[in-house]
């Protein structure tokens, strides 16, 4: 009997069973693939375990990625039955439920570990086991591997064995760089991947790039000029005021611009802490994994600015 037979006819405690089992093939066969997808999804809008709709990204929520993309391929020998064609089959009733869960699960380990991150606290295997996976153990490297991706792409923080062995991690800011933006009382979200996010966009501008220019770029992450921004807070404050303060950035009137026009430039702490060719170099190998910063015309002109610049570098 398949397993969507016996969640059909069995009692609920061993429907549930029968659920759980599927939920873990499904996991072990994500984990083994590697064109699984991350997409774009919210914290806030994390569809409910009873919910069949795909998760939706509203206009203003910050884009997110906590949603796995599973689809069900169809074996060439299936036909279509007439149930299918009066509505949704079991099997994709379930498979939306095992969507909707797995994206709880990743959102709520991405919370527990910017908890840890905040606490300056290592964090092992057995801690998110038992906090927040529980009963979907065996989909652990699914949900670890996806929440660390979101750390690293929104928050700027890394993920790093710090005892392989005994499978304890430590949280560190990407890069090198120095700087989350906690600082006092501001204990919302770190703002390194924001940093991260412009100073790449000052490389791909040839080293300094316009207001204009800047917040057209952050439009496509649903960064608004003037909107309260979930992980980021107010981003004009953060990208004229607080990065300039902190030295990461240079905000200056563009040279003989009238009416005057401003621009960005790297800052001194950003050329100490990093260089542009560790930037590149870092977009390159996220956008190669997970598709998220830049599509493929960006991707090859960020391979060929960083080849220049190694060169460059080299004195070649």
């Amino acid at each position: 009997m398949s397993l969507e037979q016996r969640s059909l006819h069995c009692k609920p405690e061993e429907a549930l069973e029968a659920q759980q089992e599927a939920l873990g093939l499904v996991c072990v066969q994500a984990a083994a693939s590697s064109s699984s997808p991350l997409v774009l999804g919210t914290l806030e809008e994390v569809p409910t375990a009873g919910s069949t709709d795909p998760p939706q990204s509203p206009q203003g929520a910050s884009a997110f990625p906590t949603t796995i993309n599973f689809t069900h391929q169809r074996q060439p020998n299936e036909g279509s039955s007439n149930h299918e064609e009066e509505g949704p089959s079991t099997s994709r009733i379930l498979e939306s439920l095992f969507r909707a869960v797995l994206t709880k699960k990743v959102a709520d380990l991405v919370h527990f570990l910017l908890l840890k991150y905040r606490a300056k606290e290592p964090v092992t295997k057995a801690e998110m086991l038992e906090s927040v996976i529980k009963n979907y153990k065996r989909c652990f490297p699914v949900i670890f591997g996806k929440a660390s991706e979101s750390l690293q792409l929104v928050f700027g923080i890394d993920v790093k064995d710090a005892d392989p062995t005994g499978h304890s991690y430590v949280l560190v800011t990407c890069l090198g760089l120095s700087y989350d933006g906690l600082l006092g009382d501001n204990l919302i979200m770190p703002k390194t991947g924001f940093l991260i996010i412009v100073l790449v966009m000052i490389v791909m501008k040839g080293g300094r790039a316009t207001e204009e220019e800047i917040w057209e770029e952050l439009s496509v992450m649903e960064v608004y000029d003037g909107r309260e921004h979930s992980a980021y807070g107010e981003p004009r404050k953060l990208l004229t005021q607080d990065l300039v303060q902190e030295k990461y950035l240079e905000y200056r009137q563009v040279p003989d611009s009238d009416p005057a026009r401003y621009e960005f430039l790297w800052g001194p702490r950003a050329l100490a802490e990093t260089s542009y060719v560790k930037v590149l170099e870092y977009v390159i190998k996220v956008s190669a994994r997970v598709r998220f910063f830049f599509p493929s015309p960006r991707e090859a002109a960020l391979r060929r600015e960083g080849a220049a610049l190694r060169e460059e570098e080299e004195g070649v």
